[in-house]
């Protein structure tokens, strides 16, 4: 229940855990969203396993941008692992509980891959940008190392800033029923279920948005403004074409993905419904990380070179076997 509806004779307690009621109001159709997501699931992890081994496998593919993608698809299997298989689980069974540890457990990692993400699609940019605009020094400039320091910087930066939040608001009593309205351990229906005000928490939850969300976006808009720029005043139709198609797939994954976390988070609540903003959900924790792998492999020519190399390679293996 959220603060502003608490009464002062409620009974506040320390929750033993929570009732997330998800995708109850399906009754039977959860049996089908069961299947649905599973073969999703298993499509997302084979997907983004298949980028990161060609990429490991090939040495024409080792190269900053390359790097970065083999981090985006580990974060991508990790991002929706947080939140699927659990809730395949509560698909099947009557009981959709989780426990207060495992709630914290699945806000933390799921908030530390979604910053994480914010901060990868930021150093992705930055290699774009180095990449076109500045070609003669880009070996330089994206050495291994800084490109190390750059993932992991993303990683250590969301792993430390979560911590404060998700202690701070399992450290608060919840009350009423203990039912959550979504699918997942999210922060906004967590906070709902707070007995005390919450204003200071949602504070530090803006702070932390600036800084780590909307810094990084602006640093991708900051980065493509001068890559775009960069492309029109090439001489050749051609070579602006195959500029713009090393930053076509990264830029498609952004606009993915902010677009689906601005109206997530951003949406005024009076204009959504627990059903709409659960579908929100689904494309952000669950399609989304199925998409890229597919955006990155069926935009990127080297990447397809790969894959039919790898292919004809195993049919080959296969009928030397026989």
């Amino acid at each position: 229940m959220n603060n502003s509806e608490s009464h002062p004779g409620e009974n506040q307690t320390i929750s033993p855990g929570f009732i997330l009621v998800g995708f109850s109001y399906l009754n039977e159709l959860q049996i089908l969203l069961f299947l649905l997501l599973l073969l999703i699931y298993l499509l997302t992890l084979m997907g983004n396993l298949l980028v990161i081994l060609l990429i490991k496998l090939n040495p024409s593919l080792h190269s900053p941008m390359y790097f970065f993608l083999v981090n985006l698809s580990f974060l991508e299997m990790c991002f929706t692992s947080s939140v699927v298989p659990q809730l395949l689980v509560h698909l099947l069974v009557e009981e959709k509980t989780i426990s207060l540890v495992g709630c914290a457990a699945q806000m933390y990692v799921y908030s530390i891959m979604g910053l994480t993400e914010c901060c990868l699609l930021a150093a992705m940019a930055y290699d774009r940008y180095v990449a076109i605009c500045h070609p003669l020094h880009y070996t330089t400039i994206m050495s291994g190392r800084v490109c190390a320091e750059l993932a992991g910087a993303s990683w250590l930066i969301s792993i430390t800033v979560e911590i404060v939040p998700t202690v701070w608001i399992f450290s608060l009593p919840f009350c009423g029923s203990y039912c959550i309205h979504h699918f997942f351990c999210d922060i906004p229906p967590v906070l709902k279920m707070v007995c005390t005000d919450t204003s200071n928490i949602r504070i530090v939850g803006f702070i932390v948005t600036g800084l780590f969300v909307i810094n990084p976006f602006l640093l991708i808009l900051l980065s493509y403004v001068r890559i775009i720029s960069t492309i029109l005043k090439l001489p050749s139709t051609e070579g602006r074409r195959k500029a713009f198609s090393t930053c076509s797939s990264h830029l498609t994954v952004v606009t993915f993905f902010y677009g689906t976390a601005l109206i997530t988070y951003l949406v005024p609540k009076s204009d959504s419904t627990k059903e709409s903003d659960q579908m929100i959900s689904l494309m952000n924790t669950i399609v989304a990380p199925l998409l890229n792998p597919l955006i990155y492999t069926l935009r990127n020519k080297e990447v397809k070179g790969a894959m039919r190399k790898a292919v004809v390679k195993s049919i080959f293996a296969h009928s030397r076997r026989n």
